[in-house]
């Protein structure tokens, strides 16, 4: 009998040594699983956010449609293909841009397109410019500037870790100057006037060096505007690339670019088109 209270009482304290280990263990396992819980492993900081200062330089590989029409002495003007009629030629371009960045949500940015065009060549289909007509055949020098400038503000209202929506406000510069000089005289088009578009743009970091990008921005002026300015335009600007950062300072780009312009004043008027790939390189500060 003594020897199977001692058998009882040993199988009870190791029980109970088990309960207390299980119940020590269960402890351990939910302070584990708390701890697991709460733990985030810490997100890779994106590389290309860091700046005050930015500038970019690219070529814009940009195929050109240019068609302009100019009225003088009551004399209706000609759509005038400047490539199919005058034989200008496609040509890449370059683009200056600069961000100023005094604040996290907000940047400063202004761009410089010089867009440049000479052709020497033969009238292709007969046509009626500034009051002068231009029969097939006739020899004809053409000079086109459309050079375009843009100055805006953006401001980025949803940040995250890894990227940023925005709204931007810009006015956006473009000289058109269009020259045409022959044995029969010289002839030439003038329009400036500057074009305030709204815009957004998004950005985002699907590794902490890469970074894509899309924004438009558009503009056109109401009829009931139109009627009263006497003047008539349009501007819309599509751009989506991608910017691998090397460092924070640092990086190479590569995008698509569309931009489409429609002017209609002092009975001159215009569609210029440019689309195509661009690449470049940022530095920062």
């Amino acid at each position: 009998m003594h020897h199977f209270r001692i058998g009882i009482a040993m199988r009870m304290s190791v029980c109970r040594a088990f309960i207390v280990m299980g119940l020590g263990m269960l402890g351990l396992c939910g302070a584990a699983a708390d701890a697991a819980a709460q733990y985030r492993p810490p997100s890779s900081a994106v590389v290309g956010e860091n700046y005050h200062i930015e500038a970019s330089y690219g070529w814009w590989d940009a195929q050109p449609s240019l068609i302009v029409n100019s009225e003088s002495l009551a004399i209706l003007g000609t759509d005038v293909d400047l490539i199919a009629d005058l034989g200008i030629m496609k040509k890449r371009l370059g683009k200056l841009d600069l961000v100023l960045r005094p604040a996290k949500k907000h940047r400063f940015r202004f761009q410089r397109l010089p867009i440049h065009y000479e052709a020497d060549d033969t009238v292709k289909r007969s046509f009626i410019f500034n009051g002068q007509s231009f029969n097939v055949g006739l020899p004809v020098q053409t000079t086109a500037n459309f050079d375009t400038y843009r100055i805006g503000y953006e401001y980025d209202f949803l940040y995250f870790a890894k990227g940023f929506v925005g709204a931007m406000l810009d006015v956006k510069y473009t000289n058109v100057n269009v020259e045409l000089r022959s044995p029969i005289g010289s002839e030439f088009t003038k329009a400036f006037a500057p074009i305030p578009t709204l815009g957004f743009i998004a950005r985002g970091y699907p590794i902490p060096s890469l970074a894509l990008t899309s924004e438009v921005s558009f503009f056109r002026v109401p009829d009931s505007l139109a009627e009263q300015l006497k003047g008539d335009g349009s501007y819309t600007d599509f751009d989506v690339n991608a910017t691998y950062n090397f460092n924070r300072y640092i990086g190479a780009q590569m995008g698509y670019r569309r931009v489409n312009i429609f002017y209609d004043v002092d009975l001159d008027s215009g569609t210029l088109k440019f689309t195509g790939l661009y690449f470049g390189g940022v530095l920062r500060y």
